[in-house]
């Protein structure tokens, strides 16, 4: 089904060939775009609007010196969120597999890929969710439809299936036939629809404690550093992943990087282990902040009212080192770093 990481297992890929690019993204509709700078603005439009970054960025680092960007895209539905992130997908596959060979893509757990299995992109569909999930849940719908769209025409027949490689961000430590596996999640919903090889879907061993789950996940990415499927940031010494999809809690954390916990400051492992995590279950492995921050690409994902205090907060240019939200650490050292929200989850910045 999966690639239980191991180090041995990894060393046997070959190398990544490199390729050309892939063509201008085409417009979609209900989208207001902004880029991000001191206190943002958003505007209400539907007038179609580009998705994809515009500035190429150097999946080896090689072009350090290019200036991240940020970007807020706020639309008008759901609907529209799922089109344009499944668009914005598609098209940076295009463009890495044909650049280097391979497309590396991070998958995020909880809700995030939860949502993936449980609705159509109906409008009953979000009335009666509030009925079926607890509060927050919801807050993640517009992933189902996101990955319903790849799973569908155009994609599923016209993406480069073979060159994805998924990895995850966080994971539960838990087996992978358990409910609260988000490989297991994503598996169910998304990974067992489309044909991505099961070599190149990268779950952890789950037959390992919390920290040794850790350890062989990052010696696994070393190897596939050393093979070339995964690019090396010249300018961090990190992992460079293509594109990180990441979704955000209600208390603005990331992956498994909680507010005040010692890890959010961890700055040599590209992979560790926590054991308390405020969220259950306790157990749990996670990216680092300087793997994360080494991206070429970042979607966050976040809808509802309920984020929108994280929201308002990661935007804002009122900062303080000292009580910095996970969210407002995730900082692209290189890299385009792109906001996909709906109305609600914007409501409390100011000059909208």
């Amino acid at each position: 089904m999966s690639t239980s990481v191991s180090a041995a297992a990894a060393a046997a890929l070959l190398p990544i060939l490199t390729g050309r690019r892939s063509p201008p993204a085409s417009r979609v509709p209900g989208i207001s775009r902004r880029r991000i700078g001191s206190n943002p603005r958003l505007s209400s439009s539907s007038a179609p609007s580009p998705i994809l970054p515009t500035a190429a960025m150097a999946t080896d680092g090689a072009a350090s010196a290019a200036e991240s960007k940020n970007t807020l895209l706020t639309f008008d539905t759901k609907e529209d969120l799922a089109v344009s992130l499944a668009k914005y997908t598609a098209e940076l596959s295009e463009k890495f597999a044909a650049k280097r060979g391979a497309f590396t893509v991070v998958l995020s757990g909880g809700s995030l890929i939860d949502a993936l299995r449980c609705f159509d992109a109906s409008p009953a569909s979000s009335q009666i969710a509030p009925f079926l999930f607890p509060p927050g849940f919801t807050d993640h719908v517009e992933i189902c439809w996101f990955g319903r769209k790849l799973t569908e025409p155009p994609y599923l027949e016209s993406v480069a299936w073979s060159k994805w490689h998924v990895f995850w961000v966080d994971e539960r430590v838990v087996p992978k036939n358990h409910e609260d596996s988000n490989y297991k999640l994503a598996f169910d919903g998304f990974l067992s629809k489309v044909p991505i090889p099961p070599g190149q879907v990268y779950a952890i061993n789950d037959a390992l404690s919390a920290e040794g789950a850790a350890d062989d996940y990052e010696a696994c990415l070393k190897q596939l550093v050393k093979s070339g499927v995964i690019a090396m940031s010249a300018a961090t010494g990190f992992p460079r992943f293509d594109l990180q999809l990441l979704g955000m809690g209600p208390d603005g954390h990331i992956a498994s990087l909680f507010p005040g916990h010692p890890l959010v400051n961890e700055k040599e492992r590209w992979v560790t282990y926590i054991k308390d995590s405020p969220k259950p279950p306790p157990e749990r492995i996670t990216f680092t902040f300087p793997v994360i921050n080494s991206s070429a690409y970042v979607a966050m994902v976040v809808t509802g009212a309920g984020k929108a205090g994280p929201v308002q907060k990661a935007l804002s240019d009122k900062k303080t080192s000292s009580d910095l939200l996970p969210v407002e650490m995730a900082v692209l050292q290189d890299g385009e770093f792109t906001w996909f929200t709906d109305k609600p989850a914007v409501s409390m910045l100011q000059n909208k």
